[in-house]
């Protein structure tokens, strides 16, 4: 192999692509959690024109997106891309590229045909039978607006999933950050005319300025694009042929959330939007940590399996367990040391249910952060039906239990955060089982070695948080983003900080770099210059 062209293609590591993907993810969900509070702060919880129309209108075209185009994205199309790319064929990755974008193309026309036709049936039979009439109306015309997001977000991935590939994360990156700005706006320029309905239309103008900002990540690549489907292509073929198990998965997690809002809607006005403001708030770290850390390792592992190296895959994919592990535990401490902080800053009403909820979802924070690399294992193999049969199965276990822990005179509407962990831990733990049949060289006594300190380090961690709420407790007059903030601030830093030294006492690799470059900065001598 060419060492020259080896050395370009890994020039961006996994730690300075995750550094820009997490650096833009942070501002990313700033901007996120400033659109919820904007949309909390300027449209009513309860009454016609609430935000229950504006959660439910997403449900059926995020249905579609992810069911048929979004999971196939990274499993079953990058996996190819990067073998092409192995073999130095950069023509026949656009020939794959556009073959795929043009067939998922002609039926996310069909899906966007669809939605305008039956938007509101669907939303009154499916999603959410429980809104008033004019609530049903907001959420018909919203999603009708929604119709050709899924074929837009579709475009953006097939050619994000290309870039990334190719070692190009910045656009990938920053492209969401349009789509949050367009909703903002949306809030100010319609709250007094068309009120909640004009977030869709700002959803609409987001997705096309999120697709506008990935073309340009294409100058350069020199991409190519013909107005063909090679269905006779082998590698076309056997990304058809993975696409289903992927697809059916994705799918089942999007079900998931169309039965949630279904039965939140039958739990009194609010519900649907008191449910997706928790869930918002759990999704940061997720995204942040989980989908943002195997983003950037997953077209390295793709390359050490393209290079026949599965010893350094191996070692690959257990330092980035650990680091999830490392980072996930603090992270979800303070999340539920700090729930009623959040709650209280980010949403004008209905911050107490938030909250409750919120503090039920950190189990399922921590084990869907560690999902989005063990499911990479999978992907990464080009197994995608394990995941899948997986899926099915802890997917229909969450309906069950919803059904069971959200009734009125259960738990309500926080029963279906605590289905969810519940869920979350159990999909997690029977995916690592199955890895460690298939794979039985993978877990060695080394890396349980490094999770039993981690586990260690927590604990301290765990009565850091707790000493610190106890000192600042949250007071029922606290109000106000200074105040909220302030305590939120000292709390998370002090716990961060006994989490670090804790973690280097022990002598965990994953403290590290930190430690290290803290010491830079520490020790590092000022010259001064006398003149």
């Amino acid at each position: 192999m060419d060492q020259n062209v080896t050395k370009k293609k890994r020039r961006s590591t996994i730690f300075n692509v995750a550094t820009l993907l997490i650096a833009t993810s942070i501002f990313g969900q700033l901007l996120g959690f400033l659109r919820t509070k904007l949309v909390s702060a300027n449209f009513p919880l309860v009454g016609p024109g609430s935000t229950d129309a504006y959660f439910a209108a997403f449900t059926i075209p995020d249905l579609f997106f992810y069911t048929i185009s979004a999971g196939a994205l990274g499993v079953a199309f990058m996996p190819v891309l990067s073998d092409y790319l192995h073999r130095h064929d950069r023509r026949a990755v656009w020939r794959l590229t556009a073959s795929f974008m043009n067939m998922l193309v002609i039926v996310m026309v069909v899906v966007a045909v669809v939605i305008l036709i039956f938007a509101k049936p669907l939303m009154h039979y499916i999603v959410a039978p429980g809104l008033s009439p004019q609530q049903l109306n907001n959420a018909a015309e919203i999603m009708r607006l929604l119709a050709i997001n899924p074929l837009l977000f579709t475009i953006s991935g097939v050619l994000t999933s290309v870039q990334q590939t190719l070692g190009r994360f910045f656009f990938f990156a920053i492209a969401p950050i349009f789509y949050n700005l367009s909703i903002i706006a949306s809030i100010f320029v319609f709250r007094h005319s068309i009120g909640i309905v004009g977030l869709g239309v700002g959803a609409l103008i987001g997705a096309v300025l999120q697709l506008i900002v990935v073309i340009i990540g294409l100058y350069g690549l020199n991409f190519f694009w013909h107005p063909k489907i090679e269905w006779g292509n082998r590698d076309f073929r056997f990304v058809l042929k993975n696409l289903p198990p992927r697809s059916l998965d994705q799918g089942m997690d999007q079900l998931e959330d169309v039965v949630e809002t279904h039965i939140a809607s039958g739990l009194g006005s609010g519900s649907i939007s008191n449910f997706n403001y928790a869930y918002t708030l759990s999704t940061a770290p997720i995204l942040l940590l989980g989908t943002t850390i195997a983003t950037a390792a997953f077209p390295k592992l793709n390359a050490r399996l393209s290079q026949g190296r599965p010893d350094l895959y191996r070692r690959d994919f257990l330092k980035v367990v650990r680091v999830m592990v490392w980072l996930a535990a603090p992270v979800v401490v303070l999340c539920y040391f700090c729930r009623g902080y959040l709650a209280r800053i980010i949403f004008s009403s209905g911050n107490a249910q938030i909250s409750t909820i919120f503090g039920f979802l950190t189990v399922a924070i921590f084990f869907r952060i560690l999902y989005a690399i063990i499911s990479r294992w999978y992907y990464s193999h080009k197994d995608t039906m394990t995941p899948m049969y997986v899926s099915i199965f802890t997917i229909a276990f969450n309906v069950v239990l919803a059904i069971t822990l959200a009734r009125p005179n259960a738990y309500g509407v926080a029963g279906l955060a605590i289905a969810q962990s519940i869920v979350a831990a159990t999909e997690v733990i029977i995916l690592t089982v199955i890895m460690i049949y298939h794979d039985r060289k993978l877990l060695d006594v080394v890396f349980w070695s490094g999770i039993v300190r981690i586990i260690s380090v927590t604990g301290f961690t765990v009565l850091a948080g707790f000493i610190m709420i106890s000192l600042m407790p949250l007071g029922l007059l606290d109000r106000g983003v200074v105040t909220l903030g302030s305590k939120l601030l000292i709390i998370t830093g002090v716990t961060l900080v006994v989490h670090l030294i804790i973690s280097s006492l022990f002598d965990l690799e994953e403290s590290r770099p930190i430690i290290a470059f803290i010491r830079r900065i520490a020790l590092k001598p000022i010259k001064i210059e006398l003149t």
